[in-house]
């Protein structure tokens, strides 16, 4: 008799503890068969993936850019990075919602390769031409690095805004990557670590409440004075959180900290110059007080890669894409037209 109750309550236990641990299923956008395809395509493993178009008309064009989001945004966050003059250079910009996020189907397999590759087949069926620039910011600035790695042949040019570094790239030497990991929150360098040695625990590390869990998920990430200026300004209709995760935390917010911050799948400061003939340019761009993304390794990066294009904002934090006009238009300029100063 104790031993069948013994039994029981460790199955108990155990079935908690899985339930505990594991997300569940991510909750998938029905679309109605009697609606038509607008704003959306469909892949050729299919998956929906859907867009939205910023700018000038496409045919009107004289750049056409794909934008590829941030941790927690969708593709309406791409409105927060333009400015006017992304019509005065006639600009064709379309962001979509990456897979898990917003309205886009998941894609439990995801990774930099399969991303660069749903941006090649979205301007392909958007008809984009043989070549197109690409921009992202954050995460999605760190996902730019898998369209440099995974289709080069098909960009005119690349912008990275604030890109989200990896601490175990191996290109990086131990004791910066040490500096800069000790510089970041406590509760960050638990989190950093759960996502990259033990990933199973992703989902239960930051929906658990007995200790703090990882603040950029939990928005308790340190924000430069300019940050807080400019978060401020920002309302709910232009974040559109609920409608980012309407699939689940885990298919949008947690898989993406384990695709960027998890098992390396390359390092970008092994790739290889996708411009020889200067037919194109790829351009980072970063704040001195970002406190999310270290500048530190930013400029590392920045030095071993020489024919990137590194934009250095002094008094910005890690949002400044959101902010003042005229840094959009120096962006936007620089990768469109060359090289600028903010």
């Amino acid at each position: 008799m104790i031993k069948q109750v013994v039994v029981s309550t460790f199955l108990v236990l155990l079935a908690f503890v899985f339930q505990t641990i594991h997300p569940p299923p991510p909750k998938i956008c029905r679309f109605s068969s009697h609606l038509p395809l607008t704003s959306r395509i469909k892949l050729k493993d299919g998956r929906n993936l859907v867009y939205k178009e910023y700018g000038v008309p496409k045919k009107l064009a004289n750049y056409k850019v794909v934008y590829i989001h941030s941790f927690g945004a969708s593709k309406f966050e791409a409105a927060l990075i333009t400015s006017k003059v992304v019509e005065e250079l006639g600009v064709y910009l379309v962001s979509f919602d990456r897979p898990g996020y917003g309205k886009s189907d998941p894609h439990p397999k995801r990774s930099f390769r399969t991303l660069a590759l749903d941006v090649e087949e979205l301007a392909d069926q958007l008809e984009l031409g043989a070549k197109f620039y690409v921009m992202g910011y954050s995460l999605g600035g760190q996902l730019v690095w898998g369209c440099l790695k995974y289709i080069p042949q098909r960009l005119a040019g690349a912008a990275l805004l604030a890109p989200v570094i990896n601490f175990w790239w191996p290109g990086f030497p131990a004791n910066l990557t040490k500096q800069a990991f000790d510089e970041q929150l406590l509760r960050d360098r638990w989190a950093y670590r759960v996502i990259h040695y033990v990933p199973w625990l992703v989902y239960w590390w930051n929906t658990q409440h007995w200790f703090p869990g990882f603040s950029v998920v939990t928005d308790e990430f340190k924000l430069s004075q300019q940050d807080l200026q400019i978060s401020s300004s920002l309302n709910e209709m232009q974040l559109q959180e609920a409608y980012v995760i309407q699939q689940g935390v885990f298919e949008s917010l947690h898989r993406d900290l384990i695709i960027g911050l998890g098992k390396v799948e390359f390092d970008p400061m092994d790739l290889k110059n996708p411009f020889p003939n200067n037919e194109g340019s790829v351009h980072i761009w970063h704040g001195v007080e970002d406190g999310i993304v270290s500048v530190e390794l930013q400029r590392f990066i920045a030095r071993n890669l020489p024919w990137t294009h590194y934009h250095e904002l002094q008094d910005a934090g890690h949002i400044f894409p959101y902010g003042d006009d005229s840094v959009k238009d120096a962006l936007w300029k620089s990768l469109l037209l060359g090289v600028s100063k903010p």
